[in-house]
């Protein structure tokens, strides 16, 4: 078995103007996810907003600088993620299948191998 991060994107502009009853099945969906993928589910996680993050660089000599919110503009933003344990990349994209930023037009998922 290998261990997979289920990278989930969108706009969090669409996200935020969600109706109370799309935000509940929203919510659902991904209580479906975590029940059909069970104990492969290692762990997941909402982010707060991207304009809460902080990005940590290092210039040539070493010097950090720190800057608020996300490095690019982009409407897409790093919204949450799953860490799921599966057998190959064809289960992994199968789990992820199920979560519904893949079906939204404003949104993906993006499955990355944990090396």
């Amino acid at each position: 078995m290998a261990n997979y991060l289920l990278l989930i994107y969108g706009d969090e502009q669409k996200w935020a103007g969600m109706t109370p009853d799309e935000v509940t099945a929203h919510h659902g969906k991904h209580a479906e996810f975590r029940a059909a993928a069970g104990e492969r589910v290692l762990g997941g996680k909402q982010l707060a907003d991207a304009s809460t993050a902080t990005t940590l660089r290092a210039d040539d000599s070493g010097a950090m600088t720190t800057t608020d919110g996300p490095f690019l503009e982009t409407k897409e933003v790093l919204g949450g993620y799953y860490l799921i344990e599966a057998a190959d990349l064809d289960e992994a994209t199968a789990l992820a299948a199920l979560l519904p930023e893949v079906y939204a037009g404003h949104s993906g998922v993006e499955i990355r191998p944990v090396v």
